[in-house]
């Protein structure tokens, strides 16, 4: 489940009040009932950022972190500090006007997305992450349940065709780049250790130093509009909006920013990089101090390809491709 499916009442906004919605109460009660029967947890996904997003500027900041920098929400004597362990809670307080107190609660998701949004950046996610990951590592869990509690992560590795439809965050929950580089350090270990790097991945293939720029020779920019478009619509230009990575670009800069995304994802095709002759390809690293024109990487080895670098691994090729899609299952189901 979302976190939307239950709440506090207005006129009493803490944990202790929280009860699933009532226009779904029935169905709720049978699902948790049900769960509850056969032993199995009840999974809900938080996401701290999403208060901060739907917030229009009434939540506060620093709610959404957890380095105690926030005015306590005071609840029948116990202080909440962030909205994670108040969300948390209040689904406990949910669950126990069900009548199922002890019911296991997984975080089936939680992160904080890297681009797309003033609140949505690498700054942001660091101080997220590095003040989750510790909370968890000393098994402290919520007021309403101390103690150990099981969180996913969410996610791996950006996404650039993800819908879009709740804003343009969505492409970009990983904590890894598309390419698999990591995003910034954090401590896994949960220990307050040293913050890290993480394990980048290796002999990344990417294609040749090529981007698809605006040519300033071009006449007639009245018209690019509609190029700007329809390269937005076919390609991923969620860096550029208000208070993103991008969005500090000008007119031209943003042209050649949607140009570049349109050419990379197909593959640096020439003929994806003309746009009524507005663009050309350049070699020339187009990239801007705090927006990263990207290179798309090399397409995947044919079946062929994959199929003899799994027996130079000594193992035959299905195998080798069952370990992958179960590892790729296990991240995303």
């Amino acid at each position: 489940m979302n976190a939307d499916v239950y709440d506090s009442p207005e006129d009493n906004p803490v944990p202790s009040s929280g009860r699933f919605r009532t226009d779904i109460t029935d169905q709720i009660t049978q699902i948790v009932k049900f769960l509850d029967q056969h032993k199995a947890p009840f999974t809900v996904n938080i996401y701290p950022f999403l208060s901060l997003y739907y917030g229009e500027g009434q939540f506060p900041v620093n709610y959404a972190f957890f380095d105690g920098d926030a005015t306590p929400l005071v609840d029948n004597g116990i202080q909440y500090a962030n909205v994670f362990d108040a969300n948390l809670d209040t689904l406990v307080s949910a669950l126990n006007a069900t009548g199922v107190a002890n019911m296991t609660i997984f975080v089936g998701e939680v992160g904080w997305p890297t681009d797309g949004d003033q609140y949505a950046n690498i700054e942001m996610a660091s101080r997220f992450y590095n003040g989750l990951l510790p909370k968890l590592g000393k098994n402290k869990g919520t007021p309403l349940r101390p103690g150990y509690l099981e969180v996913y992560l969410f996610g791996l590795t950006d996404e650039n065709a993800k819908s879009i439809l709740p804003g343009d965050f969505e492409r970009h929950w990983g904590i890894f780049r598309y390419d698999g580089q990591p995003k910034f350090p954090m401590d896994f270990s949960g220990g307050g250790q040293e913050i890290k790097p993480l394990v980048a991945a290796q002999n990344v293939a990417y294609m040749p130093n090529k981007w698809c720029t605006l040519d300033p020779n071009s006449c007639e920019l009245s018209k690019l509009a509609d190029s700007v478009e329809y390269a937005c619509t076919n390609g991923d230009c969620t860096s550029l909006g208000p208070g993103s990575s991008c969005g500090g670009l000008d007119e031209k800069g943003s042209a050649t920013y949607a140009f570049n995304m349109y050419y990379q994802m197909h593959d640096q095709d020439d003929s994806s990089c003309d746009f009524q002759g507005f663009a050309k390809v350049t070699t020339y690293n187009i990239s801007q101090p705090n927006c990263n024109f990207t290179i798309q990487l090399v397409a995947r080895p044919s079946s062929s390809a994959a199929a003899a670098a799994a027996a130079a691994m000594g193992r035959p090729f299905p195998l080798a491709l069952a370990v992958w899609l179960v590892f790729f299952a296990s991240l995303f189901l």
